[in-house]
This record gives C-alpha cells, structure tokens and sequence, in this order.
C-alpha cells in the first residue's frame, strides 16, 4: 500500500474519503465558502483546500463522479487529470456543466473523485517500422460495434 500525505490548507473542511471499503477512488470536496453556478456549457476551477505527496512512481487521477455526471451533466473538463508525482500547488478539479440546465456546486459538495496508480516512465525508441497485428491502423471503430 502506497502512503498519500496531504497538506490541508486553511480552506479545507473536508478531507478525501473512500466512501467503501472497495472503492478504488476517494471522494475530493469543493473547498469554497460560497456556492459556484454554473450555467449551462459554464467550466470553472474548484479548489480542494489540498495539497498533496505522492510517492515516486505514483500519480493522482482525478475523474468525474458518476452521479454528477449522468444525474446532472457535471464532468470534468479534461475527463481525468493527472497530478504528476513532483507536482506541490493545491488539487483543483476543472469541472464543466455540459447539461442545458444551472448547476450549483455547494460548499463542501463533493465534486470528483482521486484515484492513485502506479506509473512508469518509458524509454523511448525510435524505428524505422513497428511490427504488425492483425489490426493494422484500423482504429476508431473498427473493431465493432
């Protein structure tokens, strides 16, 4: 099990939580004092009151939560950002209403979900030709419905 430590700003109320004991991610709450509306196709910046230290090889992933989501067309604006493992400034979560109605994020409200996975850094090999598959180029698609 890899350690996550956190700084909480003084803006913070609400620390990360696995909702279960199966969660693969923890919950990340707006750390605002007045509520943010969000008009329809409307995005802002929503900051976590957090700071955080991942382990090496590690990062944060940070993705949309389903209920908002599908119940009220809330996502993020980048569908899963990535907190490298050097990066030291406060998680904010870029979210955007892509539904046709306001939406108003309270303080507190939970507005996105932290998953943390192992990651590798490749070398990199240039070729002249890579080798082939039964797939070829066929991409975007075609593989079926």
């Amino acid at each position: 099990m890899t350690v996550l430590k956190i700084e909480r700003l003084p803006h913070n109320k609400v620390l990360p939580e696995y909702k279960t004991d199966g969660a693969a991610g923890m919950d990340l709450s707006a750390a605002i004092e007045e509520a943010i509306v969000l008009k329809p196709l409307e995005r802002t910046l929503v900051p976590t009151g957090l700071k955080i230290e991942l382990e090496h090889g590690y990062e944060a992933q940070i993705r949309p939560r389903s209920g908002l989501s599908i119940k009220h067309g809330i996502t993020l604006i980048n569908c899963v950002g990535t907190i490298d493992e050097d990066y030291r400034g406060e998680v904010c979560v870029p979210v955007v209403n892509i539904s046709n109605e306001t939406y108003t994020i309270e303080p507190g409200e939970r507005v996105a979900q932290m998953i943390i996975a192992k990651v590798e850094q490749a070398k990199i090999e240039v070729v002249t030709e890579l080798t082939e598959t039964a797939r070829g180029v066929g991409g975007f698609g075609s593989t079926g419905k």
